[in-house]
């Protein structure tokens, strides 16, 4: 059964800064647009067999279920729920940053409760390069 793909606010933000990070900053809009593609691509993947990704090794993100799926200098970072059958994509970042000083600061994980509200997640992206 195929799983529904959700984006916090706070991925929909980073798909939209790497865009124009590339697109503005190295002056390369073309490969922004493919490298936009190639992330949405590889999300709408997780739609089917979510679980093929490793666990994020550190804690407490192993511990709360979190994944991450590589696609080239970039690591998606997601959260499966299977009672309600959604892959919940929550952080998109490059991966020479300070991954676990990126994902300490990301909102959905600054609660004890490792459940996030459905709240906090829109249902479409709503970038257009």
């Amino acid at each position: 059964m195929k799983m529904k793909i959700v984006y916090t606010f706070q991925a929909q933000q980073d798909l939209k800064n790497i865009y124009e990070y590339i697109s503005n900053s190295l002056l390369a809009p073309d490969t922004a647009r493919n490298m936009y593609q190639k992330i949405i691509q590889s999300a709408r993947s997780l739609a089917t067999m979510p679980e093929r990704n490793h666990l994020y090794k550190d804690e407490p993100w192993h511990s709360r279920g979190v994944r991450f799926l590589p696609i080239k200098n970039y690591l998606l970072f997601y959260t499966i729920n299977n009672e309600t059958l959604t892959v919940s994509i929550f952080r998109i970042l490059y991966g020479g940053m300070d991954i676990n000083r990126q994902l300490e600061e990301t909102s959905a994980f600054k609660f004890s409760n490792p459940t996030v509200s459905r709240s906090t997640f829109l249902y479409h992206i709503q970038i257009s390069p």
